[in-house]
């Protein structure tokens, strides 16, 4: 859906009131901030309610939107706090949440809370299918992935429902945002709840720093961007200072005024402001090379040299028309722009010595004080009957009901519906794999030892080679990016495969859902999908899944209370970047070794996903083998099992040692309890 002004919105970044002001002053459209929880920046200062209230009512007053991120994966029980919390910022009047945990979404709309939703690029969004999924959940925006080409974005805007939103300049994440566990497997720190460690950022192969991004900069695209029909350029940077927020926002303020590219010296100020050794533009061109980049002392000492000035509360200036007749309680009419609003006080009275004054009661209305107004007397327009008298007290209380009722951002509470927690939906018992090698799966196929499995999955590639034996139960796994100029082949794809006799499709993103549901095939939920509440599960399983692979970041006592399925074997995919890192830092020929290797000599595996996307693997395979009983407890409904790097007598061996409850040699990871 093309968006409805002529210009896309700024909107910009604020960790902190300081640089909310920033933002405002720099020209922002709309501005997103984080509340105390729930939000994917834990570590910036953020806003408890009472700040969010007041940065309400100072960009109601100068005309700009005010967003809230809750945009984090949620338990059970955090689902009804987080949408609590945005009953409270509807409000007070929070223009809208950007969101990415489906429970979250269903409880909101369930309550019948009509508060605008974005939907996060947490939730992986990469084209038509995924963004029209997320409208018919409620969201009316969708924020599409950072790594679309221009020409998929074009194409998603022009045929999905919702407004598209997209990144404009700032940092990059290496992997598919949402689609990042290497901070909470390897460092216990969650990046899907906000506390992302980056180790992106540390040196692996001999100290290089391969995984670091240059950030993002599209200020060289701004005609294209406006020509793109995207609703919304949004600048990352909530951990950011008020310095760059309103240098970045104010220099893309003038470019989108004015409808072009960037000027040499603007390219350079964006670059003082905060750089990664320069920028990129790498994934909106296609083209992928030399997107690396650390931050250098120099560019440190660059960004502190900027000042910015005076940065307060700047007062909104108003109008007033003022009526103090005798016999009639006192009006004052406070106006900003098209809105103005009305408050009447105390019955004027005929003075009995000193009446009262034009300049006396323009003097008392322009005492605005700790109010986010202010009031000239070239703006005032006074009724005065000759010999009136309203005391001082009186003036001020008139004024300041006018100045709390202008100020005043809060809504009406919505008729809240009952909202009931959704019963833990029963799920087919059943034992699953996925081979991410084919030549793997044909190895073991004549041992026996797959027998065990309900479903054996398989990437899509590998069935257009044949030789495949299609009475087994056999289940496709789709590439969890597919963009739009994707989408036409996956279709045809997954409605050949269903017509020569494959039934199920392992789905990994909500842009999988039409393909999959229109060719026929019965989904089973991956792991990608970054269930963690039973919110969340319940949806799904109402889709039509008949099993699903919940987040690996969860514990064995979290698993049994939502009775879905785990990763029981198998090294877990960390990243899953855009990039082909095989390709550029270590060569083709290493593709089947690939690896990379952190400073305490770990190895991390790096395989090769659909086209050149590489898959970054745990060090470490994940087993639980000799303590079935564990799971047993726990009550789990799959039990999924993921083969990658294995030999055949490697996987073999695990296989054995599994249905044998044996321990496995060398070093696992366990399922945490």
């Amino acid at each position: 859906m093309k968006r409805k002004a002529d210009l896309p919105e700024l909107l910009a970044p604020a960790g902190d009131m300081e640089s909310l002001i920033a933002a405002v002053r720099g020209g922002a459209d709309a501005v997103y901030i984080g509340g105390a929880r729930f939000g994917a920046r834990a570590y910036a200062k953020n806003f408890d309610l009472d700040g969010i209230a007041v940065a309400v009512r100072y960009c109601r007053l100068r005309g700009v939107r005010l967003y809230v991120t809750l945009n984090t994966l949620l338990s059970t029980r955090e689902v009804g706090e987080a949408a609590d919390f945005a009953d409270e910022l509807y409000r007070i009047g929070v223009d809208a949440l950007i969101v990415c945990d489906i429970g979250l979404i269903k409880e909101i709309r369930g309550r019948g809370n009509p508060i605008e939703l974005h939907a996060s690029t947490q939730m992986s969004v990469h084209n038509s299918t995924g963004a029209d999924y997320a409208a018919a959940l409620g969201c009316s925006r969708v924020v599409l992935a950072r790594e679309l080409s221009l020409a998929n974005i074009k194409a998603t805007t022009e045929r999905c429902l919702s407004e598209v939103e997209m990144f404009l300049h700032g940092a990059l994440c290496v992997s598919h945002s949402g689609q990042c566990l290497f901070s909470s497997i390897v460092g216990g720190r969650s990046g899907n709840r906000g506390e992302c460690a980056q180790p992106c950022r540390l040196p692996y192969n001999g100290g290089k720093h391969l995984l670091s991004l240059r950030d993002l900069s599209l200020a060289g695209h701004i005609p294209e961007l406006i020509a793109s029909g995207v609703a919304s350029l949004k600048i990352e940077g909530r951990m950011k200072s008020p310095e760059y927020v309103y240098t970045v926002t104010s220099i893309y303020r003038r470019l989108l005024d004015e409808g072009r590219a960037a000027r040499a010296d603007e390219a350079d100020a964006l670059y003082r402001a905060f750089s990664r050794g320069g920028f990129t533009d790498g994934y909106l061109r296609g083209e992928l090379g030399g997107m690396t980049g650390m931050r250098s002392e120099g560019d440190k000492m660059l960004s502190r040299e900027i000042t910015i000035g005076e940065n307060s509360f700047i007062k909104t200036p108003v109008r007033a028309s003022a009526e103090i007749k005798i016999g009639s309680p006192a009006r004052l009419t406070l106006s900003l722009g098209g809105r103005s609003v009305t408050v009447t006080g105390e019955v004027v009275e005929a003075a009995r010595s000193a009446p009262l004054t034009r300049e006396a009661v323009a003097a008392r209305l322009m005492k605005m004080g700790n109010t986010l107004l202010s009031l000239s007397a070239r703006d005032i327009e006074i009724t005065l009957d000759e010999g009136a008298n309203l005391s001082p007290a009186a003036l001020n209380a008139l004024r300041r009901a006018a100045a709390e009722k202008l100020e005043d951002t809060s809504r009406e509470p919505y008729p809240r519906r009952q909202s009931k927690r959704p019963a833990v939906p029963r799920l087919a018992k059943m034992k699953t794999a996925l081979f991410f090698r084919e030549e793997l799966y044909f190895a073991l196929c004549e041992s026996g030892e797959l027998d065990i499995f309900d479903i054996v999955f398989l990437p899509l590639a590998a069935f257009s080679g044949g030789g495949l034996d299609l009475t087994r139960p056999l289940g496709v796994y789709i590439p969890p990016v597919v963009t739009e100029g994707e989408l036409g082949a996956l279709s045809e794809s997954l409605a050949s495969l269903r017509a020569s006799g494959v039934r199920y499709a392992l789905v990994g993103n909500i842009g999988h859902y039409t393909p999959v549901l229109r060719a026929g095939l019965i989904p089973v939920l991956d792991f990608r999908l970054n269930i963690t509440n039973s919110h969340a599960l319940a949806h799904h399983a109402g889709e039509g899944a008949v099993g699903a692979v919940l987040s690996p970041e969860l514990s064995l006592g979290a698993l049994s209370h939502l009775g879905g399925g785990a990763i029981v074997y198998g090294r877990i995919p960390l990243m899953l970047t855009e990039r082909c890192f095989i390709r550029e830092s270590l060569g083709c020929s290493k593709c089947e070794s690939a690896a990379l290797t952190d400073r305490l000599g770990v190895d991390f595996p790096i395989i090769r996903e659909a086209g050149h996307r590489n898959i970054i693997l745990n060090s470490r395979p994940t087993y639980m083998g000799d303590r079935r009983e564990e799971l047993e407890r726990a009550g789990l409904s799959l039990w999924h099992f993921v083969f990658s790097t294995e030999e055949p007598g490697e996987a073999l061996s695990a296989l054995r040692a599994f249905s044998g409850g044996e321990p496995l040699k060398g070093e696992v990871r366990r399922i945490k309890k």
